[in-house]
């Protein structure tokens, strides 16, 4: 077994530290959602907190996504 190196460290704080944004931005967009629905009815809080949930994770990921793609870029401009 290979000893991990500082990069394999700061890759594994990476995922973690995106794993952790993507469930915080989901969890806000279920309680959103769940609130919303909750204006009209029980089964709609839950569809609601279901898909604002959902829409969430997509945020967080598109985010992370177009936040790993600027990084990129910035990195090829001052090789």
């Amino acid at each position: 077994m290979k000893t991990p190196t500082v990069d394999d460290i700061s890759q594994l704080r990476t995922r973690a530290t995106n794993v952790l944004l993507r469930a915080r931005y989901a969890a806000m967009g279920a309680a959103v959602g769940a609130a919303i629905g909750g204006l009209v009815s029980r089964n709609a809080a839950s569809t609601g907190g279901a898909i604002g949930g959902l829409v969430g994770a997509v945020i967080a990921e598109t985010r992370w996504t177009a936040s790993s793609a600027l990084e990129t870029v910035r990195e090829r401009r001052q090789d």
